[in-house]
Formats: C-alpha cells, sequence, structure tokens
C-alpha cells in the first residue's frame, strides 16, 4: 500500500500501553510515517464524551510525538489538536484522528458509553475527518482476543474512505468481527442498531470490610438484531462500517413536539 502525506492522530480509551494501541499504531504505519500518539495514560473505558473539568490534567511526552495524557479519550484529543500539535507540529496539522482498536466492539447503544467513539467524536467537533476502530471478541470466558482481523482489514477499508471522503460532523465507526481472518468476506455499511438491555448486570459484593459495593457489567448473550444494523452484521461475520452523525436530533419528532409543547403561565393548568 503506497503511503500518504499525511499526519495521523491516534488515541483511545482502553490506555496508552494497551494491545489494541500496538495495533492501531502498525495500522497508522501502513498510511503514514508522520504518526501522533496523544492517548490516556490509563484505562478510560466507558467514559462516552467526557471532559475533565474538576482537576488538572497532567501531559507527558513519552518520545518523539508521543505523549500520554491523565485524562479521558475527549480530553486527549482535545490537546492534540488545541496544544500539542501548535506548539510541537506547528508545521502542520492533523489530517485524521483514529481512536482505538478498542477491546471488544463498539456496537449498538454502546457507542453512547464508548471512550474510543469518543475520541473520534472529538477529533470530528474540531473539524478533522476521524475513525473509531474495535476488535470484537468471543463471549465465552477468558478468550482470548484476536486482533488481526482489525490488523488486516483495516489498511484498506480507511485507505478506501480516504479516497472516497465523508461528510462534515460525521465519524465513522468500524467493527472487526472475531472470525478467524480466512472466514471473513464482506464489509457493510450500516445502522446503528438496538441492544437488548437485559444483558445488563449490577453484580452486588461485600468488601473485606463488610461494605457493600456493586460492579455494573454485561452478559454474553446474543439478540436478534434485523438486517442493515451493525449488531447483525457483526453476528454474521461481517466488517461494520457505520457512519455516525454528532447531530442527535430526532427530526420526525420535531413537528409533534412543536404542537404539543408550549408556556403555561404560572397558576393555570
Amino acid at each position: 500500500m503506497t503511503k500518504r502525506d499525511i499526519r495521523i492522530l491516534l488515541t483511545n480509551d482502553d490506555g496508552i500501553h494497551a494491545p489494541g494501541f500496538e495495533v492501531l499504531e502498525e495500522i497508522a504505519r501502513t498510511l503514514s510515517d508522520d504518526i501522533w500518539v496523544v492517548a490516556p495514560e490509563a484505562e478510560q473505558s466507558g467514559a462516552s464524551h467526557s471532559l475533565t473539568l474538576h482537576m488538572p490534567l497532567r501531559l507527558r511526552q513519552l518520545g518523539d510525538k508521543r505523549f500520554g495524557v491523565h485524562g479521558t479519550p475527549t480530553d486527549c484529543v482535545m490537546m492534540a489538536i488545541k496544544h500539542v500539535q501548535p506548539k510541537y507540529g506547528a508545521d502542520k496539522p492533523f489530517d485524521l484522528v483514529l481512536s482505538g482498536v478498542n477491546r471488544g466492539s463498539n456496537i449498538a447503544d454502546d457507542v453512547t458509553y464508548s471512550g474510543t467513539v469518543a475520541g473520534a467524536m472529538e477529533g470530528t467537533v474540531l473539524g478533522i475527518p476521524s475513525i473509531a476502530l474495535s476488535q470484537t471478541y468471543s463471549f465465552a470466558p477468558g478468550a482470548d482476543i484476536n486482533w488481526e482481523p482489525a490488523r488486516t482489514f483495516a489498511p484498506g477499508i480507511i485507505s478506501q474512505l480516504l479516497d472516497s471522503g465523508w461528510s462534515e460532523k460525521v465519524l465513522i465507526n468500524i467493527n472487526f468481527p472475531g472470525s478467524p481472518v480466512e472466514e471473513i468476506q464482506h464489509v457493510e455499511v450500516t445502522h446503528q442498531g438496538h441492544r437488548d438491555q437485559s444483558i445488563t448486570i449490577i453484580d452486588e459484593r461485600v468488601d473485606p470490610r463488610s461494605e457493600d459495593y456493586f460492579w455494573i457489567g454485561f452478559k454474553g448473550k446474543m439478540s436478534n438484531p434485523p438486517e442493515g444494523t451493525d449488531l447483525r452484521a457483526i453476528y454474521n461475520g461481517r466488517i461494520s462500517v457505520t457512519p455516525l452523525h454528532l447531530n442527535l436530533t430526532e427530526v420526525s419528532a420535531v413537528e409533534t413536539l412543536k404542537a404539543s409543547v408550549s408556556v403555561v403561565p404560572p397558576g393555570r393548568d
């Protein structure tokens, strides 16, 4: 694959030392030699599009074009674009943000929790084409994660997306099935699906001091999602590519609500 003259920013939510981040760096270096890393120093899974406002951020330079932030993926991308690039790479802005590769899928309702998706979301907010990448793995307890689908197919898909381009205010969310590489034959452009929320569990436990604590988790349970969704694509062993829009307005509800909502003066039912 011919490399491009582009500057790529890498981030994630599993932390700068995560195995999936090593995979992301491998993917990025097939596309360009100008790679910058600004990623969380500690895991930020489930951080969503959160900013750190209640405490100062710490930025550490860990190597050439490599920085760790004690903060969320959103913090990292904001710091990269607003501080790191102007200070350390003022000759050229970032052309692309890649976030991931996440350990586990980010599909259906997961995208609203995902720090991986949020990293790409913040890049999009700040005007840079951005892509989130996640690698599905088996529900089986203790199953190893197979990074080969993301490592094998991501460079080509990203290259195709860069050639075609996509709309402003849209980020691309790519999920790779956990199947062996030789079994993956299709890429599907999908809609965001809806997950069966009965899979959510709250595990109540007791600590050594006899105090209650709780652990939120998810059951390994398959649902029956409709065709065309990211969930169904992954269940069918296909790579899912979903365009997500920053504008969350449900347009179909606007006119109905206009006719239903008005100011009610105090004291009048």
